[in-house]
């Protein structure tokens, strides 16, 4: 048995979740994908899966040996695309991941509108709220939001993003006037976990040109803890209490005034948003298509989302009188 048939075999059941999957996608029959598995095994010394009825897991052996085996077939397929030149045209299986609210809003329109240009491509979506490695995961594309370590992967600017505290009018309305951090101790807090449930920190009082020097945290019981950004959106949104989250998130509760941004002048200093792909990955055609495709529309989103929740200049706070 050829072992780079076998090594696709074993990356694609990794990939559909079970030995039958890889068969139907690969079009092999269960005997066969079991005996490329087999073949795999066998050549390694090593059991590579836990199988059971309905499942597979990867052994501690399969854990390394995935990672391996989807290194060797990527630089096959790039090797492809290169002997081949110009006269590739976009095929396959393009594989992208991407936060969960990001990929939901913005991400997923425009692989639809992907589908739709490039028909011999199919798209897996990977939403995550946790960064992905994208060379043991087989992905092909990543929006990521945050500072890049630097690494061998190519990073694309898209844009920028804030992190914004929010609260309905009329929450505001009906509660003490929240004009530093520290009022947001005696509020009703709707808290979510990657942005902390029982504490925020803020920069250091008046920024970079201000006295301070250490973050202001300011520590709270929250009424609220959820796992669900809509479900924290929408209670903001329905005057439960003061939220903090990333600014595309509320974008449009902002923009039609269901939410108010509150503290921008204590906000935390954006944090960049690229398309990161692999080294090398640009050089295959659906790859690149998709990154041409896609980034004047995510620096066209994302700046729409910045206009969106830039609040108008706020008045002066009063300085209190002394003496």
């Amino acid at each position: 048995m050829d072992r780079i048939d076998a090594m696709k075999v074993f990356v694609a059941a990794l990939a559909e979740g079970s030995l039958a999957g890889a068969g139907r996608k690969l079009g092999k029959s269960p005997a066969a994908v079991s005996r490329a598995i087999a073949f795999l095994e066998a050549h390694v010394g090593a059991e590579l899966l836990h199988r059971t009825t309905r499942s597979i897991r990867l052994s501690e052996a399969g854990e390394r040996y995935a990672v391996a085996c989807r290194r060797i077939l990527t630089d096959l397929e790039e090797a492809d695309i290169a002997a081949a030149g110009e006269r590739s045209a976009p095929r396959g299986r393009l594989t992208v991941t991407a936060a969960v609210a990001a990929g939901e809003a913005l991400l997923r329109p425009i692989l639809d509108a992907f589908m739709n240009a490039h028909p011999t491509v199919s798209v897996r979506l990977h939403l995550l709220d946790r960064p992905a490695n994208l060379i043991d995961e087989g992905i092909d594309v990543a929006l990521r939001i945050a500072h890049l370590a630097d690494s061998t992967l190519v990073a694309l600017p898209v844009g920028e993003v804030r992190r914004v505290t929010t609260a309905s009018p009329r929450y505001l309305a009906k509660h003490p006037r929240i004009a530093v951090p520290a009022d947001l101790a005696e509020h009703q807090v709707i808290a979510m976990t990657h942005f902390g449930i029982d504490s925020w920190s803020f920069p250091p009082a008046g920024g970079a040109s201000g006295a301070g020097t250490l973050p202001r945290t300011v520590q709270f019981a929250p009424r609220f803890v959820v796992n669900s950004l809509r479900a924290a959106v929408a209670s903001a949104a329905e005057g439960r209490g003061v939220l903090r989250s990333f600014s595309y998130h509320v974008a449009d509760e902002v923009a039609d005034g269901r939410l108010r941004i509150i503290l921008a002048q204590d906000e935390p200093p954006p944090l960049p948003v690229h398309l990161v792909v692999p080294h090398g990955r640009l050089a295959v055609p659906k790859v690149r298509a998709f990154v041409d495709f896609a980034l004047p529309k995510l620096r066209a989103g994302f700046a729409d989302w910045c206009k969106v929740c830039t609040p108008k200049a706020e008045a002066p706070r009063a300085r209190r009188r002394t003496g």
